[in-house]
């Protein structure tokens, strides 16, 4: 017998007949082995309260029995048939009215019908009755027929359980049912029941085939279990059973799986002397195995080789080198390759134009990959769902997201279901952008009946929070995650401690890395690196060097970037002895210091103030032959400009480009910076002119060092005339007009200096100056901006609103918010959130209210709006009772969200001695 899979023996409940006269259970000596899964388990059993046609079975059994008309002649049945479903066919066959040939017959002929397919209750009713007969010829079809049919891995091992509880001695396996069984076994990977059946086969006394051995030989080699194949191929030549090309081709795939390209061609080797020919899936074999190596261009020669010998390759072989090549970025071949493959009369398909797809894109040629997709469109090829996961990770990639979310919605729209890689490629994309609003939207779909979020989904969304720095919304999905049923990884915990860290908040930091443990994860180099940075960069060197401790005796090595982050700290903090011995410890590990190691070190210093041993360090760098990289000459141009050094800060800046290491934007902004600390705002002025040139764009930060430059430049003049006049002289007396007239000089100066002020300069000014709440300046320069022709975009209207808010100028930010709704340009969560909280503040109700309920009517992730409108906004502004008013609101409108969301507010309202119901919770 073959192995039973640990099902129960429950016989009694393997179908649910009427207790009725009509009807008996067919029931055959053995046990049954029944699998304790609920989807099995229903399969095997009809509900009679769900029965929608009760008398089906009935009627249906009336026209078999009927001898003076045949049934497979009944109008009647015919338009019954399209009715019949696996439960009824079940009852008919255990019906005793009906004899065994007739129900036998019934089974093949209901089975044909294009609308119907058994489950596995009608063959375990079949196989029952027949056996019950002892008529053991129909029954083993059956039983090839129920092997066959086996959906899934679930279901092949239960459907194994049962027949080896009916296969008593009167009923053995043939060698065709061995061999089917053995057969579908391998295509569901199912290696260790497929050697026991095969052990079986052997005890049996039933003459193998070659079949036999080529299957299990298959199924070994396709997990890379060369030995095992090799042991059978063994059994095989005891048998005097030649092996064949399939044989062959078999052992190659296994030696390929396993990398061992020199024994796969040794096998082809003596093949060929044993006088087989390859076929096309021998050729194939060997030119995957040679891609998955890399060698494409051994594959290639492969493919002409074959191709010589007359064997014509099929569209996967042409795939295999195509897609390697598009991975390599030669796209140009795979793209020839495609053209000679359809020269040879071999059409590309979905999967051959997916490869294109993903190489074009990402060789920055996107669009010509979407003229590819309409080509193939055109050409009557089916995008698979593969296909199309593939084009949309390109566009996310690529920024293209308005593209990519068309195409997710034209999908939707025409029969296609995206499928969690699908959700997650364009989540990944619109976090990538910061455009988190819209990824939760995505997320809720897939809450709200589409594929589960997985890990993936999580940590995407969580990392994507965490880079806008919104550590709350970040913590709060991960409770989601949790409460879900989906398990953090080690993945998840690694970018919350990280992002929590640089968030200053490293007591809840350590917290968490100290819950992962407790949950069964053990921390790797990357959870504890991570950890150790974050406190080594907020100061905390003992515990960061205590934790390091810990981290080398639970096992787990520190590598050169665990190190580095200690190191880091430990310059930082002016801590140079025991730097000295921690990198001491890194040589004797066996580990050595990269050129991180040296910036990190120099960084420290030169922020201490220490460009003096930074420089010496940097020296020796270079005669250690570790060339010092762009952060290098960033920390050092840094520290020199920050101690007023800015000539010796601008010959390095000449000698890293000397080098061909491009400058950038820090570097750049540290060398101006360094100019105007010591009056070269001239320098400081030209160095901005070649940094735009160079295509580098300035930030705020930028901008800022040159208006400080202009106002000390102000304050020199202002000096000079009060001494020339022996008065007191100022260039203006209102200090708002000061500021915006040191913009406005900031601008002038640039057009001197052929830096003409562009609308990425004004949109950076104004945006930063909105950050820092200065309403006034940037409406000035947003006018200034206006009357050069300008625009100010969504992005700056919406930089204004915020500002306005700060100000309470509420009527203003309304004023632009209307002006963006009637645009059709929805703005983000937080402008909502500040114009509600504004109006609040401002005694305006009624209008918080009537925004709030406008803004529920628009696509959100109902979540999302509770943390950062109800939450973030209302409590935190201590607008308790309008954030219960608004809930009220929610409810009238199904707006639901989820149970964690229902903790997290209830737990806030409660600080306010408020509770609340569960009625908007799902």
């Amino acid at each position: 017998m073959v192995n039973p899979l640990n099902h129960q023996c429950l016989l009694s409940n393997l179908i649910h007949l009427h207790s009725s006269i009509h009807f008996r259970q067919f029931a055959y000596l053995g046990c049954v082995y029944f699998s304790s899964r609920p989807n099995l388990s229903s399969a095997l059993s009809a509900n009679p309260h769900q029965e929608k046609h009760p008398n089906l079975v009935f009627t249906i059994c009336d026209i078999l029995s009927n001898q003076s008309i045949p049934w497979q002649k009944s109008n009647q049945l015919k338009a019954l048939s399209p009715k019949i479903k696996p439960h009824h066919v079940a009852k008919i066959i255990d019906t005793y009215r009906l004899s065994t040939d007739s129900v036998l017959q019934f089974f093949y002929w209901v089975s044909k019908r294009h609308f119907y397919k058994h489950d596995v209750s009608c063959f375990v009713a079949m196989l029952n009755r027949l056996l019950f007969d002892k008529n053991f010829g129909p029954a083993d079809h059956v039983r090839i027929l129920m092997i066959k049919a086996s959906k899934n891995e679930e279901e092949m091992r239960w459907v194994l359980g049962f027949l080896n509880g009916i296969s008593k001695n009167d009923f053995g396996y043939s060698l065709y049912s061995f061999n089917t069984l053995l057969i579908q076994l391998g295509k569901y990977g199912m290696v260790q029941a497929a050697e026991d059946v095969y052990k079986e086969i052997l005890s049996s006394g039933i003459e193998t085939s070659l079949l036999t051995f080529n299957t299990m030989i298959n199924i070994l080699c396709k997990k890379g279990k060369i030995q095992e194949a090799e042991l059978v191929l063994s059994r095989m030549y005891q048998s005097e059973i030649s092996p064949d090309v399939f044989t062959y081709t078999s052992m190659i795939l296994g030696h390929c799986r396993n990398r061992r390209l020199d024994k796969a061609y040794e096998v082809f080797d003596r093949m060929l002397k044993d006088g087989i020919d390859p076929n096309s899936v021998t050729y194939t074999t060997l030119i995957n195995g040679l891609c998955n190596e890399g060698q494409v261009d051994e594959a290639l020669d492969i493919l002409d080789e074959m191709i010589e010998k007359g064997i014509e390759p099929t569209v996967y072989t042409y795939t295999i080198p195509i897609t390697a090549l598009c991975d390599v970025g030669c796209v140009k071949e795979a793209i020839d390759l495609v053209v000679n493959m359809k020269r040879r009369g071999c059409v590309p398909n979905a999967q051959t134009y997916t490869a294109l797809f993903s190489g074009l894109a990402g060789s920055n040629q996107l669009e010509l990959a979407i003229g590819l997709y309409h080509k193939m469109l055109k050409e009557g090829l089916v995008p698979t769902i593969v296909t199309y996961n593939a084009l949309l990770n390109e566009l996310c990639e690529a920024g293209k997201l308005d593209v990519a979310l068309t195409v997710f919605r034209w999908m939707e729209g025409h029969g296609y279901s995206p499928n969690t890689e699908t959700f997650n490629a364009v989540i990944k994309g619109f976090c990538m952008v910061q455009n988190m609003e819209k990824s939760m939207v995505l997320f809720q779909e897939m809450l709200n009946g589409g594929p589960p979020p997985t890990k993936v989904t999580y940590n995407t969304l969580i990392n994507g929070y965490l880079q806008q720095h919104s550590l709350n919304n970040a913590l709060r999905l991960f409770d989601m995650m949790k409460g879900n049923g989906c398990d953090p990884d080690e993945w998840t915990y690694a970018i919350l401690v990280s992002g929590l860290c640089k968030g200053g908040k490293l007591e809840l930091a350590s917290n968490l890395f100290e819950d992962m443990m407790k949950h069964g994860l053990n921390p790797n180099q990357v959870n504890y690196t991570t950890l150790i940075d974050g406190l080594s960069k907020n100061g905390k060197i003992d515990a960061a060097l205590a934790l390091l401790k810990r981290m080398q005796d639970t096992g787990c090595n520190p590598n050169v970037e665990t190190y580095n982050a200690v190191l880091n700290g430990l310059s930082k903090g002016d801590m140079l002895s025991e730097a000295k011995k921690l990198h001491d410890k890194l040589l004797e590990s066996g580990l050595l210091p990269n050129v991180i190691t040296y910036s990190t070190l120099i960084d420290g210093l030169c922020k201490n103030h220490r460009t003096d041993l930074a420089l010496k360090i940097f020296h020796e760098m270079e005669k250690r032959s570790c060339m010092p990289n762009l952060y290098t000459y960033s920390s050092l141009i840094h520290g020199l400009c920050l101690e007023a050094q800015a000539d010796e800060a601008e010959v390095l800046f000449e000698e890293m480009e000397t080098k061909g290491l491009t400058p950038d934007l820090v570097i750049y902004t540290s060398l101006i910076d360094g100019f105007v600390k010591v009056g070269r705002l001239n320098d400081a002025f030209l160095l901005l002119h070649r940094m735009i040139n160079a295509g580098c764009q300035p930030n705020y930060r930028t901008y800022s060092v040159l208006v400080k430059g202009l106002q000390r430049e102000c304050h020199l003049l202002e000096e000079k005339v009060a001494a020339q006049h022996e008065t007191v002289y100022s260039c203006i007396s209102d200090e708002k007009d000061v500021r915006i007239e040191q913009f406005f000089s900031l601008l002038d100066r640039m057009s001197e200096y052929g830096c003409e002020p562009s609308f990425n300069t004004y949109t950076i000014l104004v945006m930063g100056l909105c950050k820092e709440g200065k309403s006034y300046e940037a409406d000035q320069l947003v006018n200034h901006m206006k009357e050069k022709g300008l625009t100010p975009n969504n992005a700056v209207l919406c930089s204004l609103i915020g500002s306005y808010c700060k100000n309470l100028r509420v009527n203003s930010a309304l004023d632009i918010f209307n002006s963006l709704i009637i645009s059709g340009f929805t703005p983000p969560l937080s402008i909502y959130r500040a114009l509600i909280c504004t109006l609040c503040k401002t005694g305006r109700g009624k209008e918080a209210e009537a925004l709030f309920k406008s803004m529920l009517e628009r696509q959100w992730n109902i979540d999302e709006i509770v943390w950062s409108v109800l939450i973030d906004g209302l409590i935190k502004e201590g607008e308790a009772d309008v954030c219960i008013n608004f809930l009220h609101v929610m409810n009238s409108k199904n707006s639901n969200f989820s149970y964690q969301t229902h903790m997290n507010l209830a737990r806030e309202l409660s600080k306010f001695g408020i509770s609340m119901d569960k009625k908007s919770s799902r």
